[in-house]
């Protein structure tokens, strides 16, 4: 099978398109042919090997144990392990994989049954790549950590990704009145999927300004915890999905004493993979949310478009096409 090989860290000179023996699944895996695939921040700190500790969380300080990337996919099942009842071949499915090896800018991968759901048949495989992640982040970001109530201010950083085109969506199903904040290029896509007020961050930075939400869905945290204090409402939530180590560290560290102190939270979230699918189906099939794709690129432009990813240039979710219903490489 062809995949996109990591060979060491660094820039995308080390990625290498290869022809590679084809995974066989284990008993609680199955074997997927991969048809769509989507970039993550996962990649690119793969690739890069930064934050330093990602080398020690995947066990290769010098040199990547990880030499397929991509956490999202979507797909058809090809076999199932002998304790795999969930699923038969045929079956399409998609998921997020980091919690199983990752593995999917490949024509074919491993993933064990829980990493994976159902497909709604109305979805197309490059919609069903672009949700696992982003979706997880934001669901969990806005109503399980931040509980987002009817009507609130709410504003987003990093509006024009995959987590802020999926924010918008779900944040107006409670009526709140939304801010996104990103760069000057994504402010007119912004606009058009419904948010009530865009700032660009290049000329503008949210927390000086003196508006403040009763919400912050954060995928940045570029900045002290303080000064996102100064955002917030009485009461107001700040959560985070992502973002520097080092202020991310502060999050964890000095969220509890800030609440204590200020009546103010600030949490990091902890993302439970997976987790709401069921919820974004049945959003999908209602015609509540629906991905915003950039591509897609074929397997062998996926280093560029992992490049591009990484300037922050891209609008919503970087699709990359991997095989058709056939399994021909595109």
């Amino acid at each position: 099978m062809k995949a996109i090989v990591l060979k060491q860290y660094g820039g995308i000179e080390n990625l290498k398109l290869e022809e590679i023996e084809k995974p066989v699944q284990k008993d609680n895996e199955v074997l997927v042919k991969v048809i769509s695939a989507s970039i993550n921040d996962w990649d690119w700190a793969l690739l890069t090997g930064k934050p330093f500790v990602i080398r020690m969380l995947y066990g290769a300080f010098f040199k990547p144990k990880i030499k397929i990337l991509g956490v999202d996919i979507a797909g058809k099942v090809v076999a199932t392990g002998k304790a795999v009842t969930a699923f038969k071949p045929d079956d399409e499915v998609y998921g997020d994989l980091s919690e199983c090896g990752f593995g999917g800018f490949a024509q074919y991968v491993c993933a064990e049954a829980k990493a994976l759901t159902i497909k709604p048949s109305n979805m197309t495989f490059d919609q069903a790549a672009a949700i696992p992640h982003a979706a997880a982040l934001t669901t969990q970001g806005l109503i399980d950590e931040g509980k987002i109530e009817k009507g609130q201010q709410v504003l987003i950083n990093g509006a024009g990704g995959g987590v802020g085109t999926f924010g918008i969506q779900i944040a107006k199903l409670y009526q709140a009145k939304v801010t996104g904040v990103d760069s000057l290029d994504k402010q007119a896509m912004m606009k058009s999927m419904g948010y009530d007020e865009t700032i660009n961050y290049q000329s503008e930075d949210f927390t000086k300004n003196g508006k403040q939400y009763d919400l912050i869905l954060d995928t940045k945290t570029n900045r002290s915890p303080f000064q996102y204090l100064k955002s917030l409402k009485s009461g107001g939530k700040y959560v985070t999905v992502g973002g520097h180590m080092s202020r991310l560290i502060q999050i964890v560290f000095l969220g509890p004493l800030i609440k204590l102190i200020t009546g103010k939270q600030l949490k990091l979230l902890s993302l439970k993979p997976n987790k709401n699918s069921d919820y974004i189906n049945e959003l999908y099939s209602a015609g509540k949310i629906r991905p915003v794709i950039d591509g897609p690129y074929p397997l062998e432009k996926m280093p560029q478009a992992l490049d591009y990813f990484g300037q922050g240039k891209h609008k919503g979710k970087i699709i990359i096409s991997v095989g058709d219903e056939d399994n021909t490489l595109i």
